[in-house]
């Protein structure tokens, strides 16, 4: 499916360009306040970094920096907490997908069915996380630190109402995309009002460098796509962020204040009959500050922290491939089978943990 050729794509930067892999910084704003000229030509740029990269820099995107500072220092402060508090929340199921995940549980690394397994087992991820999903789900509760103490219950209402935000966003760049693939401008607007997301924190503790240099393949996250429809990735100054590229090589995806990385995942890729792609990519050990040493004086690698906020259509919407991306008009068929969306996600879950 192509665009237009005389329509407009809002000029935008280049964030990252290596490798053949261009991702663009793209300002958002022109969407809400621009004629509809400007909020047609930002959609075209966002569907087209879908198609070319997966990956795009977010600019006036809505969400005060402000609030992310509040959020990045809420996760600290929960991921500092006694090991028996945070495990008192863990994770317990992929229908769930809530709670905590400890060091080593969650294993990304999904080159292909024989290597992964390998890599798995000598380099497992060196992250924890903590999952949250929406609210009032029978039987399927959040596992907030409200009953510990305020702290617990200044989290909770912290990341409830970063939720909610996410939501509105989500909301909005499918409908930038929606208008970039010629498609009314709500057509997913019934697809993802359910809000079944997933809010992600995550916490790349400190490392020793000789971890890496005593295993090549060690990483914080492994090489992996994303599973729903798009991700929202706020980044700490750290990075370590990394990007296939059509090359093969892993590009650094450098973090730039009050912007957000946005990524298409496998499901939106599935359901654009593979006209929009899902890029692979992982997280590795950030540079060392300069004079930054641990304590016995070797080097380490910091702390990393990060927010990922995983959009997924509603769990029971059949997902097929969008009109206009397939058809003997443009010689594409369908490439795959329908399926809801909640029983894609189970599936890629409960191959992961």
């Amino acid at each position: 499916m192509t665009s237009n050729p005389t329509q407009e794509i809002h000029p935008v930067s280049t964030a990252v360009d290596k490798d053949d892999l261009k991702i663009p910084l793209i300002d958002f704003g022109p969407f809400f306040t621009g004629t509809p000229s400007d909020k047609h030509a930002v959609a075209l740029s966002i569907t087209e970094a879908f198609k070319t990269s997966g990956f795009l820099y977010l600019k006036s995107h809505g969400i005060p920096p402000s609030v992310v500072t509040r959020v990045f220092a809420s996760s600290a402060r929960f991921f500092a907490r006694p090991q028996n508090q945070k495990d008192g929340l863990s994770w317990t199921s992929p229908q769930s997908n809530r709670g905590y995940v400890a060091i080593g549980r969650e294993k990304l690394t999904t080159v292909d069915e024989t290597d992964g397994e390998t890599l798995r087992a000598s380099a497992p991820d060196i992250k924890e996380t903590m999952e949250i999903g929406r609210e009032g789900v029978e039987g399927l509760p959040n596992r907030w630190p409200d009953y510990l103490d305020d702290e617990g219950k200044e989290f909770k209402e912290i990341m409830q109402s970063f939720f909610e935000m996410g939501k509105t966003l989500h909301q909005q760049i499918m409908q930038a995309i929606a208008l970039g693939m010629n498609l009314p401008e709500h057509f997913f607007d019934e697809f993802i009002d359910a809000t079944d997301n997933n809010l992600r924190l995550l916490h790349y503790p400190p490392v020793k460098k000789e971890v890496f240099q005593k295993n090549p393949s060690q990483v914080r996250a492994g090489e992996h796509s994303d599973y729903g429809s798009i991700t929202l990735l706020f980044q700490d100054r750290h990075g370590g962020l990394q990007v296939r590229s059509p090359k093969g090589t892993f590009v650094d995806a450098t973090p730039i204040a009050d912007t957000i990385v946005v990524n298409a995942g496998d499901l939106l890729a599935r359901w654009s009959n593979d006209t929009i792609k899902s890029t692979r990519h992982r997280v590795i050990q950030p540079p060392v500050p300069v004079g930054e040493k641990s304590e016995d004086d070797s080097e380490t690698y910091p702390a990393r922290y990060s927010v990922a906020y995983f959009c997924q259509p509603n769990d029971d919407k059949l997902i097929g491939a969008l009109p206009g991306t397939f058809g003997e008009d443009i010689q594409v068929e369908k490439k795959y089978s329908e399926i809801t969306a909640g029983e894609y996600l189970v599936q890629r879950l409960t191959a992961t943990y």
